[in-house]
C-alpha cells in the first residue's frame, strides 16, 4: 500500500488531508496490516500491546486461526467462547474470563471483534484483531454493535491498536462470510442518499469524504462480487479494500452514518424482534435490507413531483406493546426526528420550490436497482426476508418499524410521512 494516490495507503499511513475540512486524517489504528499470508508473522506483529495477551476466539475462528495465533504468541491467557452472542452479559463475561491480561487479541469477525472492542473499552485496555473472514466493515471503527437489555446500540468504543489480514485466511472463509462482507459494502449507496437526504432537508451533518475515497474500488469489487464469493484472491483483496474504507470513512467524520442508515436500521429490527433469530448474518440483512432501500428511494426520487409530507404519526401505546422493555427509548428516538405540522409546512415548501436539483443530487449519490440487483445475484446473496429464514410478514414489519430504532432521518421517514411506506412494505417479504 504505498503507492502516493492510494487513498488507503495515504488514510493508514497518516498521509491524507480531508479535501472538504483541509485537516489531516489521525488515522486512530496504530497498525493495519494486509498481506498474501501472515503466518510465522504473528508474535512480531502483537509485539510491543501488552506483556500478558488473551487470544480470544469462538470455535469456529479459534480453528480457523485462533489456535496458530495462541500457538506462537504463547498468551497469558486462551479465551474459546462457545457460540457467542454480541450483547452486554456476554461483553461481562469477557471481561471476567480474560482479567489479569494486559490487552486482549481478538481473533475472529463480527462478534468476536465487537466483544473484544467492547470489553476492552470498559476496562481501558489495548486491543489487536486478527480478522477471519472479510464479512463486515467494522474491524477498524470506533463503535461496537452490542445489544444492551434487548435494544441494539452502537456503542462507542476505542479502535484496535492493530488489525492484521491474512488473505489466505479471509479467501478460505465460508462463501457465506464474504458475501455477507458484500452485504455490508452495498450500504454505502442506500445510507449516502438517506445522510445526504437528511442533510438537505434538516442541515444536519454531512461528507462527502467517505465516500470519495471508495469511488475508484466500489465498481471493481461490484464486477467481481461472484469472483470475491468463490474465494479469489484479488477479489477478495479488493472486498477487504472496500471494508477498510468503510470502516475508516467513519472513523474520518466520527459517526457511522457514511455506512449505516435506513438498512441497518431494518438488520437492527430483525435482530432485536425476530423471534426465533434465523441465524442470518449482519451483513446478509443489510443486504436484503439495502435491496429494498434501493428501491425505495428509486420509487421516491423517481417521481418528477415531490412526495408531500404529514406530520408524523406516533403509536406510542402501539409502539410500548411492539418493544416492551425498551420502547421509552424507541419513542424517544422517534419523537427526536418527528416532523410536527409546521415542520412539514416548511418541508414542503422546500420540496415543492427546490425538487428538481434536490432529487438530481440525490439520485447521484445512489447505485441504479439493476447495478445493484445484478451485485446480489453474482454474490449468491439473499434478496428476500423470507431467503434470510424470516416469515415474510415479520420483515414488512421490519420495513414499516425500523425507522423507530434511532433517530437517523432517512427515507424510510418520508416514505411513512408521506403516506408511501405502507404500500410499498406490502410487496416486501
Amino acid at each position: 500500500m504505498a503507492d502516493t494516490d492510494d487513498p488507503l495507503a495515504r488514510m493508514l499511513a497518516g498521509r491524507f488531508v480531508d479535501p472538504e475540512t483541509g485537516s489531516l486524517f489521525a488515522c486512530p489504528i496504530g497498525r493495519v496490516v494486509v498481506a498474501p499470508s501472515l503466518d510465522g508473522r504473528e508474535k512480531d506483529l502483537v509485539a510491543g500491546l501488552g506483556r500478558r495477551l488473551a487470544v480470544v476466539a469462538d470455535e469456529n475462528t479459534w480453528e480457523a486461526l485462533g489456535r496458530r495465533v495462541a500457538a506462537a504468541v504463547r498468551p497469558h491467557r486462551e479465551v474459546v467462547l462457545p457460540d457467542p452472542h454480541p450483547d452486554a452479559e456476554t461483553v461481562e463475561e469477557l471481561r471476567r474470563r480474560t482479567s489479569g491480561a494486559d490487552a486482549l487479541v481478538a481473533v475472529g469477525s463480527g462478534t468476536i471483534n465487537d466483544l473484544c472492542k467492547a470489553a476492552a473499552e470498559k476496562d481501558k485496555r489495548r486491543y489487536a484483531v486478527f480478522a477471519t473472514a472479510p464479512s463486515m466493515n467494522g474491524y477498524v471503527t470506533g463503535t461496537a454493535s452490542i445489544t444492551v437489555k434487548g435494544l441494539k446500540l452502537s456503542l462507542a468504543a476505542r479502535p484496535p491498536a492493530a488489525a492484521f489480514f491474512d488473505l489466505g485466511v479471509l479467501a478460505a472463509a465460508p462463501a457465506r462470510m464474504i458475501r455477507s462482507g458484500i452485504g455490508d459494502c452495498l450500504a454505502r449507496a442506500t445510507a449516502q442518499t438517506d445522510w445526504l437526504l437528511a442533510h438537505m432537508l434538516t442541515g444536519s451533518a454531512y461528507s462527502e469524504t467517505p465516500f470519495a475515497v471508495q469511488a475508484d474500488d466500489e465498481p471493481v469489487l461490484l464486477d467481481r462480487c461472484a469472483d470475491a464469493a468463490a474465494g479469489d484472491a484479488a477479489a477478495v483483496e479488493t472486498l477487504v479494500r472496500m471494508l477498510l474504507l468503510s470502516g475508516l470513512g467513519m472513523a474520518l467524520v466520527g459517526s457511522s452514518h457514511p455506512a449505516s442508515m435506513g438498512e441497518h436500521l431494518v438488520s437492527h429490527y430483525i435482530d432485536m424482534l425476530a423471534m426465533p433469530h434465523p441465524r442470518s448474518l449482519h451483513g446478509e440483512q443489510v443486504a436484503v435490507a439495502s435491496w429494498s432501500l434501493a428501491r425505495l428511494q428509486a420509487q421516491i426520487l423517481g417521481s418528477a413531483a415531490p412526495p408531500v409530507l404529514a406530520p408524523t404519526w406516533i403509536d406510542e401505546e402501539t409502539m410500548r406493546r411492539r418493544y416492551g422493555p425498551v420502547a421509552d427509548d424507541c419513542i424517544r428516538s422517534l419523537k427526536r426526528k418527528a416532523v410536527d405540522q409546521a415542520a412539514c409546512d416548511r418541508l414542503n415548501s422546500r420540496l415543492a420550490s427546490d425538487w428538481p436539483r434536490l432529487r438530481a443530487k440525490l439520485r447521484a449519490a445512489m447505485l441504479p436497482v439493476a447495478r445493484v440487483e445484478r451485485a446480489m445475484n453474482a454474490a449468491g446473496l439473499p434478496m428476500t426476508g423470507a431467503a434470510l429464514g424470516l416469515d415474510p410478514g415479520f420483515y414488512r414489519e421490519a420495513i414499516l418499524h425500523a425507522r423507530e430504532l434511532r433517530d437517523r432521518f432517512g427515507i424510510l421517514d418520508i416514505a411513512a410521512d408521506c403516506g408511501a411506506l405502507d404500500e410499498f412494505a406490502q410487496g416486501e417479504g
